[in-house]
């Protein structure tokens, strides 16, 4: 009887000591990084939450609320700084390429220019989901959002026509969020 119990347990102890061997099929999912957006009177706007994909595009979700009903533009600003109620300290677009703004810009466009606006509905919300190859969260990369410090995402009050330098006459600035790199626990 002895011999019969210790067979399982040996199986299984063999089992548990493999199992590290095995670690990286089961390796959690890429880190996501959610970014929380306030309005310049400090509601909560929402959330923009970035991840790296398999492809090497960053993928950028964005959940937002309490924000005026329109199209408004999205796009990543210099500096991690969200100073209500302008938002002036996060400076200009991202734009380590040195380009000119907007999209559809035949000189080519900002870093931080992100390619569609985003739909606030009548109950004061709006999602929109991005892919580009343009900005990542890879450390060395030159388009790095979270490099020197990190960057901030901006929603601004109006659409961006995605053409006229340098803005896109997206208007004011009426919600923001720090982007950094998370801090190590």
């Amino acid at each position: 009887m002895r011999t019969l119990l210790l067979v399982p347990a040996l199986s299984l102890a063999a089992c548990l000591v493999a199992a590290p061997a095995f670690a990286p099929a089961f390796a959690k999912e890429k880190e996501k990084l959610v970014v929380h957006l306030k309005t310049s009177k400090g509601e909560d706007a929402g959330t923009a939450t970035f991840k790296e994909t398999k492809k090497g595009e960053l993928s950028i979700k964005l959940e937002l609320k309490n924000l005026p009903f329109g199209e408004h533009a999205v796009h990543i600003h210099a500096k991690p700084v969200c100073d209500a109620p302008d938002f002036k300290g996060a400076g200009g677009h991202f734009n380590p390429d040195a380009r000119q703004h907007g999209t559809l810009n035949p000189m080519g466009h900002h870093n931080g220019d992100l390619p569609q606006n985003i739909s606030i509905g009548e109950d004061h919300a709006g999602s929109a989901a991005f892919k580009v190859d343009y900005l990542s969260m890879k450390e060395g990369s030159p388009n790095n959002i979270l490099a020197n410090g990190g960057t901030a995402i901006m929603v601004h009050e109006k659409p961006d026509d995605m053409k006229t330098d340098p803005t896109g006459n997206a208007g004011n600035r009426i919600a923001c969020g720090v982007i950094t790199a998370p801090s190590a626990q």
